[in-house]
């Protein structure tokens, strides 16, 4: 018996490197949101690369209740809270004042 795993392709990602992210437009993105600067509304891909995690777990988190979204217009696109973001990072809206410092 011939053993097929080796005729598969590997499942392990390796994660992009900064030329490949640059290449997607998401490096400026993640480098363009400061904790400090924070707009009380945020996108699900604002969300998504603050807290370095995909797009997906972002609106999951809002179906299970861990990061609540608001609705906004006709087609319901999710913002978030600042603040609720502030909470997953473990920051209150008092502690981005003490960061600026």
């Amino acid at each position: 018996m011939t053993d097929r795993s080796s005729s598969f392709p590997s499942t392990t990602t390796t994660p992009l490197t900064d030329e490949q992210q640059r290449k997607t437009g998401r490096f400026d993105d993640a480098q363009k949101l400061d904790v400090n600067n924070l707009p009380d509304l945020l996108t699900v891909r604002e969300v998504a690369d603050l807290l370095r995690v995909s797009p997906l777990t972002i609106k999951r988190w809002g179906k299970r209740g861990k990061l609540p979204a608001i609705r906004i217009n006709s087609r319901g696109d999710r913002r978030y809270k600042k603040e609720a973001v502030l909470w997953l990072l473990g920051m209150n809206a008092g502690d981005e004042e003490l960061a600026e410092e």
